[in-house]
């Protein structure tokens, strides 16, 4: 058995601590990230303790040869020798492979004690530590706070700034080196409708916008696994950067928690994303075990009115600026252990957490203010908008007898004479506006540069019962309404004899029948009734653009040749963001998304594109989408998404100059229509 030191540096007095320097995992002030300290209660055995640092393993790997390791203190140790530090044996990190779930289980069931146990003696095991520390323990709960409030000035110094012209000057100044500094100089053809400031007497005074470059760590327990990203932009496209338009619900960043949609990927394990494409960006992302990935995220306006200190806020914006639909509910527990009465679940078709039921009699339902449907946002401060109803279910039980909700309810429109409980009951009664619905697109324009898109067609004489060989994917009925298109060429089928029609090319026609906008199942039943006959002529589209064939083969080792499909891979395999921009603009699906406001704050997104001399006419794309505005609240607007029309007037020929006053002139609402195609998935 081995005895462990107990590191206690720090812990018998918080004095010296603060929120920007204690580890958010382990509750300790250490170097590096992943350098955690722990207090072990018992001893460990041996077995379970790393042959480098002496201490009970953390994220433990095997090596071919036998010996478990850290994989922080393994890594590190192998940038500089290549062989096992116990029987040097050469040795690469990529022949190592993650400990048994067995070893793990032992390592999280390690008893530990809470690092800040002068005033919070709880012992728990290992894998309990960083819930603790987030949910129930009082000194980290006071240092979160102390930084909340450093955040924001006090309602006297707002005043005295209010009041003092000189010192406003500084603090707009000062707020606005918090932001990123290449937000000073604008890249050419970006328009930020969510900077512009407006003239009107009354908008609430802002600074700047507020980013952090922040590092997460995501270690896949496989080498297959997917970390749940989807990514659109690239050097190659209008977008520029490389940004996450979505996290896949329960997948590793999912869990995770710390990445969310429109961060900026600005590295990935030291290599700099800046410049690179988007299928290299892919391929970077999709390397095995750990990824240590440095974003840009952008966390609200800074507000600077004083009367903003009159509401309860997050750490990043004021709900002064929030829609009329952003409710703030709280409920006063007896005691601690009182249930509130709420029923939450999730939605197949939309991340987070919905409340689906009130239960009659419960704190809730005699409160009021929570309805059903009404989508969580936060609960004490903690993130849910891409939550399970479980880690809900966890802050609720964990709270005291106060519970803060921030929730987002559909906006009602106020008929006339409807106040009181009849306006209340005609509202519920009638069918909601309809703000999101899509159509075949009737706006022509050309794909962004660099994308462009080529017909193909196939005439075959074959057996009526000699199958084609291709399996598909997309329809109109699928989440992102896709046209139908080929996902496997098998060896098996006449189709890969001919050679012409590849994985990823998009179907037109079969024998004359137009198969661009139909369901997965009536392009299913269309193509069997077709293939029975002993003449097929197939029409296709594939999309081109300037990549090299190298950072194509990088970012989809088999992209180039469908030949070697498995089965398997042909059920999963999903096109890049990329393919789909060089198709021709009638086979673009449009939805209209209606966004409101009550006040005169900006829209919340940037967006890249337009008419440049350099570049001549690209597509206007969603580039950045503001948290703590409309367009962030909405929810339906993602990064990567084309705007081609505003309130029916297309964008095509628009420039920066003419876009620009289109959106400002909308003051309350204003319908975007635009194209959304999904982001490559890593």
């Amino acid at each position: 058995m081995a005895t462990t030191e107990t590191k206690v540096a720090g812990s018998s007095c918080t004095a010296g601590l603060s929120w920007a320097r204690v580890c958010k995992e382990c509750g300790q002030q250490h170097d590096g990230p992943e350098s955690h300290l722990y207090e072990y209660q018992d001893d460990v055995d041996d077995e379970l303790v790393c042959h480098i640092c002496l201490q009970p393993l953390l994220r433990p790997m095997d090596t071919p040869c036998g010996h478990t390791y850290c994989f922080h203190c393994l890594s590190n140790f192998l940038k500089e020798q290549d062989f096992c530090p116990v029987d040097r044996q050469r040795l690469q990190l990529h022949q190592c492979r993650p400990s048994s779930l067995l070893v793990r289980n032992l390592l999280d069931k390690l008893t530990v004690m809470c690092p800040h146990n002068a005033e919070c003696q709880q012992k728990m095991q290992r894998c309990e530590l960083q819930p603790h520390l987030h949910n129930r323990c009082p000194v980290f709960r006071r240092l979160r706070e102390e930084a909340e409030k450093r955040k924001r000035p006090s309602w006297n110094e707002l005043k005295g700034r209010k009041g003092d012209g000189e010192s406003s000057g500084e603090a707009k100044h000062s707020a606005t080196l918090t932001r990123n500094p290449t937000r000073d100089q604008p890249e050419p053809g970006l328009i930020n409708p969510a900077y512009e400031e407006s003239e009107d007497d009354n908008t609430p005074l802002r600074s700047s916008l507020v980013a952090e470059a922040n590092v997460v760590e995501l270690f896949r327990e496989e080498p297959e696994e997917e970390l749940g990203l989807r990514i659109v932009g690239g050097k190659d496209t209008p977008l520029g950067n490389i940004v996450i338009q979505e996290i896949v619900r329960d997948s590793l960043a999912a869990r995770d928690g710390r990445l969310a949609p429109g961060d900026h990927i600005l590295e990935v394990n030291d290599v700099s994303l800046a410049s690179v494409p988007h299928t290299r960006a892919i391929a970077v992302l999709r390397q095995p075990s750990l990824l240590r990935l440095t974003v840009m995220q952008e966390k609200g306006f800074k507000s600077r009115d004083p009367r903003s200190d009159h509401h309860p806020s997050s750490s990043t914006t004021s709900t002064a600026s929030q829609p009329s639909h952003i409710l703030q509910v709280t409920l006063m527990k007896s005691q601690r252990s009182e249930p509130l009465g709420i029923k939450l679940i999730r939605k197949s078709d939309e991340s987070g957490v919905f409340i689906l039921d009130l239960l009659s009699g419960g704190l809730a339902a005699k409160d009021g203010k929570l309805r059903n449907n009404d989508k969580v946002l936060a609960i004490n401060g903690h993130d849910l908008r891409h939550g399970t109803p479980e880690s809900a279910a966890q802050i609720i039980q964990a709270s005291e007898v106060r519970v803060n909700f921030v929730v987002m309810r559909p906006a009602e429109t106020q008929e006339e004479g409807g106040g009181g409980r009849e306006g209340q009951h005609s509202r519920a009664a009638r069918r909601p506006e309809p703000q999101y619905f899509r159509r075949r697109s009737t706006y022509m324009k050309d794909p962004p540069g660099g994308f462009s898109s080529q017909e193909k067609t196939v005439s075959l004489k074959k057996e009526p019962r000699l199958s084609l060989g291709i399996t598909i994917a997309g329809g109109r009925d699928c989440r992102s309404r896709l046209p139908v298109y080929i996902t496997s060429v098998q060896p098996v089928g006449c189709l890969h004899r001919d050679g012409t029609i590849k994985r990823g090319d998009v179907l037109l026609s079969i024998n004359g029948v137009d198969l661009t906008q139909l369901t997965y199942n009536e392009a299913v039943s269309v193509l069997k009734a077709q293939t029975a006959q002993s003449q097929v002529v197939l029409r296709v589209i594939q999309t081109l653009s300037e990549d090299s064939e190298e950072d194509i083969e990088a970012a989809n080792k088999d992209e180039l040749d469908p030949v070697d499909d498995q089965r398997d891979d042909a059920l999963n395999w999903t096109p890049l963001w990329t393919r789909w921009l060089g198709l021709p603009s009638h086979m673009h699906w449009c939805r209209d998304i209606v966004l409101q406001k009550t006040n005169n704050d900006s829209w919340g997104f940037s967006i890249v594109g337009g008419y440049e001399e350099s570049h001549g006419q690209q597509p206007f794309f969603i580039k950045t989408i503001v948290p703590g505005t409309p367009a962030h609240f909405d929810g339906r607007l993602k990064c990567g998404d084309e705007i081609v029309a505003v309130n029916g007037a297309t964008t095509v020929g628009m420039n920066n100059s003419s876009l620009i006053p289109m959106l400002k002139l909308q003051k309350n609402k204003v319908t975007l229509t635009v194209v959304s195609w999904p982001g490559s998935l890593v």
